[in-house]
């Protein structure tokens, strides 16, 4: 196997060694049609973010002077919780089912088809979450076996089959349920079909995330269901977080693109991949003196959200080698990985920011004359054992003809794939902040690393409307009373007691909720640490709010809670939601009640302190009869 295709990450579809025989395959596996799909021009997209890092919530002043792109208000977010260097992908958040299921799916251009572990798979590894259950959700449907799809033995339910770039696979069934995308979208969940894997090997095996959203052509593409349906424009955008500092966001459906965006035309015809037109490349200002149909031979150039590095025809990757490294005047050290020789240089400082000072700036010039100038994050990635150190992330395609371009090139730069106009933009940007430029509030979803006890929140998952801090819930859905979380602080449990009231006000003040809705349950002590429980109630209502509910969870879960050094550090052990119930009431007034009840029993004993002095001295001027003593009347006295 060439030594490009050893870096290609377990997510990547694109076998361009194999790919002529899997682009059929492909067709034929994905019920694909000649027909164009009906497409509507829907207004709200959906909007996933994907952060690599917590994204300030404040909104200062700068914020509102910022210039925004124009897009819908309303959205679905959800987090990124991998990396595209530490596991070679990014992945978001999406529930299935009824109540819904959650799974972290490796985000991927290069695949047509959403897929997750099912729970009667046998050759399925360990991943992220737990496998889905058909059985326990009340909207699910087998594909039923027709003349459009790959039918099982038994010629009842469609199949579908992956097979990938490093030699694994995966293959399963046909399903239809209901995908949601997130707490803050406007579009309502929607019915789509879905795999629901019974075999996997490779790396797809072993790989910690649960499955892949698949975004490419096809009509088992989620984009393409959701546009057939009306309720998306044929478009969606990517953003990827830079070398340090990450963040980012996905948008499924279109944006009004910035002015300086800059874009090159995309052939669907040509391939099931997004392939853009180019045509030259640039190291500071000057063109690699190579064949101007180079970059277009074989499948041209594409690009694959689910690869991490670069990949160009064996002649244009010297040429640019040798360009790059003519400008750099740093000492050549091995790679990371004995097993490559990687081109690497040290003493470039730690610094990611000042890379542009001492490695040169590299252009994408397209067909249509337009540049797209990459920084050094875009080619280099960090040596992962030399502090200091950066190595090439573009490598020679074998004898590969086609060029392809992984995540590594696209860090800190909106991608919209604009197929409805068959182009590709790009924008370079600083994605950890292009939540604010597009103007959108509201949290990320919980991450899956973190325990949660308790019922399916079906109103964590679908979308609600965004106005408001709306209590209304869909009949049959969960309505959330209560959030319990228990958090370890790394404090003596002595050193904290002094303190339960600050802390209490504190966790109100970081959450963004009443001082009165915090009430700290318990404390106990873990040796050089104290586990609090705490409880958050609604304030003036039955139920919390969907919003505030992500809000309070996201912040917990990203570590967007700020204590003061005497508090230590904190990490979040459990959360689970509850739903309104008399408890909950009783609970939530239980300090009001026990300070009326103090305040009576010491009004009480004040009273009897008060009175018995006085009654005891009354009892002295006299003796104490009986009611019915016989005793002699006493004459009244006159005056």
């Amino acid at each position: 196997m060439a030594r490009a295709w050893d870096r290609v990450t377990p997510a990547s579809s694109l076998l361009l060694v194999l790919l002529p025989l899997l682009l059929a395959a492909d067709e034929a596996a994905e019920l694909e049609s000649s027909s164009i799909l009906a497409r509507g021009t829907p207004p709200n997209p959906i909007v996933l973010p994907l952060l690599l890092s917590s994204v300030n919530s404040s909104a200062g002043p700068d914020r509102l002077r910022r210039r925004h792109l124009q897009s819908p208000a309303a959205s679905a977010r959800m987090g990124l919780y991998d990396g595209l260097l530490s596991n070679g992908y990014y992945t978001t958040r999406l529930w299935i089912g009824t109540p819904p299921q959650e799974f972290a799916l490796i985000v991927d251009t290069g695949s047509s088809v959403t897929y997750v572990p099912c729970s009667n798979c046998d050759q399925c590894g360990d991943h992220q979450d737990p496998r889905f259950q058909p059985d326990l959700s009340s909207t699910y449907q087998p594909v039923k076996c027709n003349a459009d799809c790959t039918c099982d033995e038994e010629m009842l339910q469609c199949t579908y089959e992956r097979q990938y770039a490093e030699m694994s696979s995966s293959s399963g069934v046909l399903g239809e349920d209901i995908v949601s995308f997130g707490a803050e979208s406007a579009l309502l969940p929607q019915h789509a079909i879905f795999g629901c894997e019974n075999s996997e090997t490779g790396d797809i095996f072993s790989q910690h995330a649960d499955g892949i959203m698949g975004l490419g052509h096809g009509q088992l593409s989620i984009v393409d269901q959701l546009v057939k349906k009306g309720v998306i424009n044929d478009s969606f955008s990517l953003c990827y977080g830079g070398m340090d500092i990450g963040g980012g966001a996905m948008v499924l459906g279109g944006i009004s693109p910035p002015p300086e965006m800059v874009f090159s035309h995309s052939d669907p015809d040509r391939s099931p991949y997004y392939n853009i037109e180019l045509k030259e490349l640039h190291v500071s200002g000057k063109p690699l003196h190579l064949n101007s149909r180079i970059f277009d031979r074989k499948h041209g150039t594409i690009l694959d959200s689910g690869t991490t590095y670069a990949y160009l025809p064996e002649d244009a990757f010297k040429a640019f080698k040798d360009a790059i490294m003519s400008k750099v005047h740093l000492k050549q050290i091995p790679g990371p990985d004995p097993k490559y020789k990687d081109i690497c240089f040290s003493d470039a400082g730690s610094d990611a920011s000042h890379l542009s000072k001492i490695f040169p700036e590299v252009d994408m010039i397209f067909g249509n004359g337009q540049k797209l100038s990459l920084s050094p994050e875009n080619y280099l990635f960090r040596h992962s054992k030399v502090r200091g150190a950066y190595c090439l992330g573009f490598f020679h395609n074998g004898q590969d003809a086609t060029t392809l371009l992984g995540g590594i090139v696209v860090r800190n730069t909106l991608v919209t794939y604009d197929r409805q106009n068959q182009r590709v933009g790009f924008w370079k940007t600083n994605c950890s902040e292009l939540w604010e430029k597009l103007d959108i509030q509201g949290a990320p979803s919980p991450a899956p690393s973190v325990s949660y006890s308790g019922p399916p929140i079906v109103e964590l998952s679908p979308a609600l409307s965004p106005s408001g801090m709306q209590n209304d819930v869909p009949p049959g859905q969960f309505q959330i009373g209560l959030i319990n979380f228990d958090i370890s602080l790394s404090v003596k449990y002595p050193d904290l007691v002094p303190h339960i009231t600050e802390l209490a006000d504190l966790i109100a003040h970081e959450l963004e909720v009443d001082a009165q809705q915090v009430h700290l349950v318990n404390l106990t002590s873990r040796g050089n640490a104290t586990l609090v429980r705490c409880a958050i109630f609604p304030l003036g209502s039955d139920s919390i709010s969907n919003r505030t509910a992500m809000s309070i969870i996201s912040r917990l879960i990203e570590h967007r809670v700020r204590l003061p050094e005497n508090f230590g550090s904190y990490k979040l052990i459990e959360w689970n939601v509850e739903p309104p119930s008399r408890r909950a009431w009783w609970l939530q007034h239980l300090l009001g009640l026990i300070l009326g009840i103090s305040v009576a029993v010491i009004v009480s004993i004040s009273g009897f302190l008060l009175w018995y002095p006085r009654r005891s001295r009354s009892g002295a001027l006299g003796t104490y009869r009986q009611v019915d003593a016989a005793v002699p009347e006493q004459e009244l006295q006159t005056f």
